[in-house]
């Protein structure tokens, strides 16, 4: 039998751990590479947790709200949570559907009065968009699929050919798809305050910073993340190391002293807590991530979507020029750009002026009967 070489197998081990008994170089960098690959990974899957954002609570479904109001029935199986008001359809001169805005829902309708509702023969529909209230998110929402969702539910309802829109603040912005992607459904629009996209093509560099300088920093930032990075929107609007949006917060700074004459309008909302029932992300932060993300047209490109057609259909566009949620000059340079839309520039009044006293019946009746 062969003997067994002890020298020789510590010679062994001695040469593997080298002459001063530790591991080699490259083993002690084998295990610290091996230790940050490690480290890196728990990191990135502390961070994807983050930047995440929770399950929407779906209305009707075990954990969500429950459905209070009436809903139609999308083709792609969502549905729209709406309110009806004015004259019964039926019986309706003029058929309106009213688009709300940032953190708002159907409630929050144009309060136009009865009276004038009467008179005119109006009958208004207002609805909650995706994600908001009681109506089903739209993950895929793009700035082409509500102006598609807005014609959808016209003809659920039975609501004709053509009707008016109005809409405010975000749901102003939402005016201009429906102009580009369904204008053939259209009789009239009223773009009221309406959200405008930064990096839309066709906006000279001086009115770029102009408007962005009326921006505070903490909504610069938000905005530039939501268009830059919309996949760390989430995160960004719920982390406590910077501040969020300030439209989101609620900030009273941005207020004007004619908007904080009627901002209790919007504080003493009893319905307030439904607005964001079903979460954030799919409501606020989704409005975020469209209505500032990359768009491939610009409205400042438009050409008139009636020219030459039969009826004479009217689109106006109205701002205050205190408004600090949404700049004046986006919409004053677009109204430059587009001679067919009728421009109202009003001197003294913020973003909020669609709920001062007087303006819905002033509003409606200038889309209808061209009043001034």
């Amino acid at each position: 039998m062969a003997g067994t070489d002890v020298a020789g197998s510590a010679r062994g081990s001695d040469a593997a751990l080298g002459k001063t008994g530790e591991p080699p170089a490259a083993a002690r960098s084998g295990a610290a590479k091996k230790v940050a690959l490690a480290l890196l990974a728990s990191f990135s899957a502390l961070l994807y947790s983050q930047i995440q954002p929770p399950p929407s609570k779906i209305p009707g479904m075990p954990g969500g709200p429950p459905v209070t109001a009436p809903r139609t029935r999308l083709k792609d199986g969502r549905h729209l949570a709406y309110l009806e008001s004015g004259v019964p359809k039926e019986k309706a001169k003029y058929k309106i559907i009213f688009v709300h805005g940032f953190d708002c829902c159907r409630y929050d309708v144009l309060n136009v009065s009865q009276g004038l509702l009467e008179e005119l023969g109006i009958y208004l529909l207002s609805f909650d968009r995706p994600g908001y209230a009681e109506s089903d998110a739209h993950p895929a929402r793009t700035e082409k699929s509500i102006a598609l969702d807005i014609a959808e539910l016209a003809d659920n309802l039975q609501l004709g050919p053509k009707f008016h829109l109005i809409g405010f603040s975000m749901g102003g912005e939402i005016m201009w798809s429906c102009l580009k992607y369904i204008p053939h459904r259209l009789a009239g629009v009223a773009i009221l305050a309406p959200v405008g996209n930064y990096w839309w093509s066709g906006f000279p560099p001086d009115v770029f910073k102009e408007a962005w300088r009326v921006q505070f920093p903490q909504d610069q930032r938000a905005v530039w993340v939501a268009h830059h990075l919309p996949w760390l929107t989430h995160w960004w609007n719920t982390q406590k190391l910077f501040r969020g949006s300030s439209v989101k917060d609620g900030d009273p700074a941005m207020l004007s002293k004619e908007d904080r004459l009627v901002a209790d309008k919007f504080e003493k909302r009893t319905y307030e807590k439904q607005v964001r029932q079903q979460g954030e992300h799919d409501s606020l932060h989704r409005d975020m991530m469209v209505g500032f993300g990359k768009w491939d047209w610009s409205p400042l490109e438009m050409e008139n979507p009636f020219a030459g057609g039969l009826d004479e259909v009217k689109v106006h566009l109205w701002h205050g020029v205190e408004d600090l949620y949404v700049p004046v000059q986006l919409s004053r340079y677009i109204s430059e750009r587009l001679p067919w839309v009728i421009y109202h520039e009003l001197p003294t009044a913020g973003h909020l002026f669609p709920v001062a006293d007087g303006m819905p019946d002033a509003i409606v009746r200038s889309l209808l009967l061209g009043d001034e």
